[in-house]
């Protein structure tokens, strides 16, 4: 997808990117790839969850959300977990979406094994990283661009988009960011 689809509000590329699909074709272990069914939204200096918000300032960590719009900003989650988000917004501004949850669509076979047989494949940001073999190689990779890339999927119809407060946030633990394709078995819990 054009970097142009990123550089709008997080909102907006947060709800645009459910149904779109992101993929991985590794050089070892060929593709994987699955549907966005959750997103998250992250608006930058103005949102106290932020990496990137006004309390803390630019950082050498959130540097890239204030890079390039659709390029891959990744960052490591309780000290265990890589987590995949598209950086939205202008440059310069710190916007970010982060991609929750996956429905497989290939490669469920590669998914399982690299997450060591269990069925909870792709439902949670850390879950689909660890799926689709994705870490810190690929900070600031342009999200249009092979190995790793977002194409243009099938739009989700807004009746069957939900939106509901993010998780596992303290703080702004209220605003309505999270968006899931209220069709998928695939979100998480």
């Amino acid at each position: 997808m054009d970097p142009g689809f990123y550089a709008r509000s997080s909102l907006e590329v947060a709800r645009d990117l459910l149904g779109c699909v992101l993929s991985h074709d590794h050089a070892v272990d060929g593709l994987v790839a699955g549907r966005i069914v959750e997103t998250e939204a992250y608006t930058g200096l103005d949102d106290p969850a932020s990496h990137a918000a006004a309390r803390i300032g630019r950082t050498s960590r959130n540097d890239p959300l204030f890079g390039p719009p659709g390029t891959a900003y990744i960052h490591l989650n309780y000290g265990i977990h890589w987590c995949l988000n598209a950086v939205a917004e202008a440059e310069g501004v710190p916007g970010g979406v982060l991609i929750r949850a996956l429905e497989p669509l290939v490669g469920e076979d590669t998914m399982l094994r690299r997450r060591s047989g269990r069925e909870t494949l792709t439902n949670g940001p850390g879950r689909l990283t660890q799926a689709l073999a994705v870490g810190p190689e690929f900070q600031r990779h342009p999200l249009d661009s092979p190995p790793l890339r977002v194409a243009t999927g099938e739009p989700v119809p807004d009746r069957h988009v939900s939106r509901s407060p993010r998780i596992g946030i303290s703080r702004a633990a209220d605003l309505l960011y999270r968006f899931t394709d209220d069709r998928s078995a695939w979100l998480s819990r």
